[in-house]
């Protein structure tokens, strides 16, 4: 039988599929665009559109179980483009697993589901959704969780993993575009920096999935539940920076603006941004400042326990591995 992952030519579901390879398994990936790097694994390809139940349907049938890693990041678009992909597209793989008898279904999804706008300290699973969200992004990736946990049940186990702010060679978008602000003198640190930040390497966020699909059947203790993914190394948020700036041998962030300043402007570019429906990314909006601003780091108690989860690769470790990918891709 085939394990399907949604999203498997991006960068963490191409590492969840890179693992199932070298672990003998039968892969089948789901994206839209086409990615010829996994057909030399051996992996199955087919684009298609989240979008589209019939499409889903297609690349879900005949296989064992599911990763759903594909949905649409990042602080640009619309809402509904968000709607549409984290959400519609969610439900329709929870049809299609459905429909064709899958059992186990694998979620990705991230802790910014619990961030209101505040600081999040050391906090595990039992932080509760907030009522409201700073924008479309992480208030998507809410609903579709409560659509993948609401959905567990004796013929279809599920589980929630919230990986934090991946990185490491391969990244597309997270130290590509904090390198990218930086060169062209648009980075700033939103106030003093000392807010304390966890994150995950790209290796420790694959193992973290590949764990939980192992145990995951209806009557384990994962089924139905959702799990914080991290290092377990929180530090303060200029510290990160500067770590991952300097990959790039560029220097650490010195110039700030206030908390208070970078959410307001924010949130004027989300509202110019949204009622003129400009398509490319603004500056900063309300969420990306105030994930700058405050405290995220988390508890990782429950998948210790629960998934035997601990990190492969540390965070100095990651950013060696980082820093020789760079150089040679220079």
């Amino acid at each position: 039988m085939t394990i399907l992952v949604t999203g498997g030519g991006g960068f963490l579901g191409g590492a969840i599929v890179r693992r199932l390879v070298d672990r003998g398994a039968a892969v089948r990936s789901f994206s839209r665009g086409s990615y010829p790097e996994l057909n030399r694994l051996g992996v199955e390809t087919m684009a298609g559109d989240l979008a589209s139940p019939e499409d889903v349907s297609r690349a879900v049938a005949g296989t064992e179980g599911v990763f759903h890693v594909a949905a649409k990041a990042g602080v640009s678009g619309s809402a509904s483009e968000y709607e549409l992909a984290n959400v519609t597209g969610t439900q329709h793989v929870l049809d299609a697993c459905v429909e064709h008898n899958v059992p186990r279904l694998v979620y990705t999804s991230t802790p910014s589901v619990v961030h209101g706008g505040g600081d999040v300290a050391g906090v595990n699973e039992s932080e509760p959704y907030p009522d409201s969200f700073s924008g479309p992004y992480p208030r998507t990736k809410a609903i579709a969780e409560k659509l993948i946990l609401a959905a567990n049940s004796s013929d279809l186990a599920t589980v929630s993993i919230r990986p934090h702010l991946v990185w490491g060679p391969g990244d597309r978008q997270l130290v590509p575009q904090i390198i990218a602000r930086a060169k062209a003198g648009r980075a700033r640190l939103v106030g003093d920096g000392s807010n304390l930040v966890d994150s995950t390497y790209i290796d420790n966020a694959a193992h973290a999935h590949l764990l939980a699909y192992d145990r995951l059947e209806p009557d384990n203790a994962i089924a139905g539940k959702a799990y914080f993914i991290a290092q377990g190394e929180p530090m303060p948020m200029r510290d990160l920076l500067a770590a991952m700036l300097s990959t790039a041998g560029l220097p650490p962030l010195t110039k700030s603006v206030s908390e208070s300043v970078a959410v307001g402007v924010g949130a004027v570019f989300d509202a110019v941004f949204a009622a003129f429906r400009i398509k490319a990314e603004p500056p900063i909006t309300r969420f990306l400042a105030e994930q700058l601003a405050t405290a995220h780091w988390y508890d990782l108690s429950a998948a210790k326990r629960d998934l035997d989860y601990e990190p492969l690769v540390s965070f100095a470790e990651g950013l060696e591995l980082l820093r020789q990918h760079a150089a040679g891709s220079t």
